[in-house]
């Protein structure tokens, strides 16, 4: 068992890993593909997905973990089973897309950038929250 804070870092690991890694793929499918259009496309999925699902995951998930009676819980509890559930999905979904090339690189490069930029963000705000939690 941990301290509910360290769950809050657990998440700040876990999303800045897994953003990490789907930029990583974005990005290494853009060389080639460099172009306004395809920059601004790829903003526009960072801000869809900043401001309205992992924005509001990270403010939930907080609030969630900080509400705890109790000062430890199990490591996994960083999220709650729909968020786990919701990342497999995800997670099978963009590993079944790639694999079986349905998707253009094209697509790849401008989604999984912006998707792995607004993850990365998440995993780094779930680390800002955790300072915050240890300091107070």
């Amino acid at each position: 068992m941990v301290k509910k804070h360290t769950l809050l870092l657990l998440a700040c690991l876990v999303w800045t890993a897994a953003g990490f890694n789907i930029l990583r793929i974005g990005l290494g499918c853009y060389p080639g593909r460099v172009t306004l259009v395809n920059l601004l496309l790829s903003l526009v999925v960072f801000e869809l997905f900043r401001r309205f699902i992992f924005g509001r995951l990270v403010h939930k998930h907080t609030a969630r973990i900080l509400a705890y009676p109790q000062e430890r819980k199990w490591f996994w509890n960083f999220f709650d089973g729909p968020s786990f559930a919701i990342m497999a999905v995800m997670m099978s979904g963009g590993i079944g897309l790639r694999v079986s090339g349905l998707a253009p690189q094209g697509f790849i490069a401008v989604f999984y950038s912006g998707l792995g930029a607004a993850l990365l963000l998440a995993g780094v705000l779930f680390g800002v929250r955790f300072v915050r939690a240890v300091r107070d």
